[in-house]
């Protein structure tokens, strides 16, 4: 029963819709009529500066680390139930019964997930490769494509956990299945 609770906690706080409520109360504008018109923390940028975006990204991390967080570190759920734990909070943000099932890409949501399981380990890696790829390639769909791509063998060897490796896998999936539109458009490489 704990592992359910732990998954619809997940799923609940993944589902708040962050972004959307800080550029429609703060703001007064909606966020979804900006750049790729995302409900996520990068369209708060682009609506309201960069002390919006720190927040709302603060906030779309937090309700990823926050559940799975408590539920690995503190309460232990370390075996395959984490798998389903690790997914809600991505789940959650990607379809939020809060947007009409229309929620944002997830990728701060991912990446608070492995602050929850991780600490700092895959967290610190996704950063420094996503910034990396983020100047080389766009779209950034391909960006954050290939750091998870680069991240999965460095789950696999460095952490060598078979549960957070098929975790991971999970995850690339559905955050392709998010990014489909974007990963259509073929990458451009960029070499000063």
């Amino acid at each position: 029963m704990t592992i359910i609770f732990w998954i619809l906690l997940g799923f609940v706080l993944g589902a708040i819709p962050f972004a959307p409520w800080i550029g429609r109360w703060v703001l007064g504008q909606d966020i979804t009529q900006f750049g790729d018109k995302n409900p996520g923390a990068t369209n708060v940028l682009r609506a309201g500066g960069f002390a919006w975006f720190s927040l709302a990204l603060a906030l779309d991390i937090s309700k990823g680390a926050l559940p799975v967080g408590l539920a690995y570190q503190v309460a232990g759920h370390r075996g395959w139930e984490a798998i389903p734990i690790a997914l809600a909070p991505i789940l959650g943000h990607a379809y939020s019964p809060f947007l009409q099932g229309k929620g944002g890409k997830a990728i701060a949501a991912a990446f608070g997930v492995w602050m929850g399981l991780t600490l700092w380990q895959i967290p610190l890696v996704a950063m420094l490769l996503l910034i990396l790829f983020s100047l080389l390639i766009k779209p950034s769909a391909w960006a954050v494509l290939i750091t998870f791509l680069c991240l999965l063998p460095i789950n696999w060897f460095w952490l060598n956990d078979p549960v957070l490796f098929w975790a991971m896998v999970v995850q690339v999936v559905m955050l392709l299945v998010k990014q489909r539109e974007e990963l259509a458009l073929r990458p451009r490489i960029r070499l000063w």
